[in-house]
């Protein structure tokens, strides 16, 4: 692109300037000009000029209002204004709005003038670059986000046929266990899935575009009790939902926010506990869910708080097995939802988590 020579769109109402430009410029530039800004729109629709200069008084517009109106349908060029006056307000209206790269004072000074386009034309090529590296990114991005998906789920397959021999053998005694290996089998592999799963649930929230319905709360959360507590069928569950009105969200990424939270409520709890104790609330209305999950857990040291978000952050106060993304997900699914999360921990004594995250109105669905 650095080869190729630089296209000039000029704008002024007075030939005179227009020509003295070309005479000064042609040798150097591929120079189009325009006396009133419909013909300096037809140029822009036909060639795809890299910088475009602009007087600032003309009749019927301004080179500010001209820069403003093309703005969205030519935000590539690089732009420079010219004045003949000290129009101050009008420079720094367009400065403030990004409108402009440089202005020049005429009659322009050739040397200065030549060393303007030079440095405007580097700015346009850095940035075609940059939105061409961009792109790249984004594409092998979404590229690896496929692949760890698609290997995810074959991943679980050769988990769960593992897992099927094992309950196979303790269903006929067939293998006998005295140093239970194949507990430990059985625990590693459960934990992998885990971890696969995870996985899955990063990729879903965000690549899936959310999927707005009508929400029974009630339902919800007791569906996502029932998924969580095979993880210990001793965990009492106190659950308190006050539903008015219509709710609409996305069920699947609320799914998931209910499922990290009750999962670690059951998970992080004191192992020499006789009483664990998860509590969910849950307050809702036509504009809004209100969501606590408490328990009587661990807790978390306070040190920690500001970092349990953050993606493979896991505390060192505990031995629990985790992959270190749950709650990472948490905050991106809710910033998908525009919600926002909030938690409260003492040490031995445990955690609270409050969710707020908005309805959608039935137009949004």
């Amino acid at each position: 692109m650095r080869n190729e020579k630089i296209r000039i769109l000029y704008i002024d109402d007075e030939t005179n300037n227009l020509n003295a430009f070309k005479a000064n410029f042609r040798r150097r530039y591929e120079i189009y000009t325009a006396t009133n800004a419909l013909d300096a729109r037809k140029i822009l629709q036909d060639v795809p000029v890299h910088i475009i200069m602009a007087d600032q008084r003309m009749p019927g517009t301004t080179g500010v209002e001209f820069f403003n109106t093309i703005k969205k349908n030519h935000p590539d060029p690089i732009r420079i204004l010219l004045t003949g006056y000290t129009d101050v307000e009008a420079l720094i209206d367009a400065i403030n709005k990004g409108q402009i790269y440089r202005f020049i004072r005429k009659p322009w000074d050739e040397y200065e003038l030549q060393n303007t386009i030079s440095n405007a034309y580097e700015i346009y090529i850095t940035k075609k670059d940059l939105e061409g590296k961009i792109e790249e990114l984004e594409r092998t991005n979404d590229e690896l986000s496929r692949f760890i998906y698609s290997a995810s789920h074959d991943l679980r397959s050769p988990l769960m046929s593992i897992l099927g021999i094992i309950n196979l053998s303790k269903m006929d005694g067939s293998v006998t266990d005295p140093h239970e290996y194949m507990r430990m089998i059985e625990s590693s592999v459960l934990r992998l899935d885990g971890f696969i799963q995870k996985i899955i649930e990063y990729y879903k929230n965000a690549k899936f575009q959310p999927d707005y319905e009508e929400i029974d709360f009630n339902a919800l959360i007791h569906d996502c009790i029932d998924i969580c507590k095979r993880q210990n069928d001793g965990t009492i569950f106190q659950v308190e939902v006050d539903q008015q009105g219509s709710f609409y969200g996305d069920i699947f990424r609320i799914g998931i926010i209910l499922n990290n939270l009750i999962s670690n409520a059951i998970k992080y709890q004191k192992p020499e506990s006789t009483e664990p104790i998860v509590k969910l609330a849950a307050t809702v209305d036509t504009h809004k869910a209100v969501i606590s999950v408490e328990d009587n857990g661990i807790g978390i040291l306070s040190d920690h708080l500001s970092n349990i978000f953050k993606m493979f952050f896991r505390t060192k106060t505990n031995n629990k097995p985790g992959t270190g993304i749950g709650l990472y997900i948490v905050k991106e699914a809710l910033t998908r939802l525009g919600g926002n999360i909030t938690v409260s921990s003492l040490y031995g004594e445990g955690t609270k988590f409050i969710i707020t995250i908005p309805s959608q109105n039935a137009k949004g669905k």
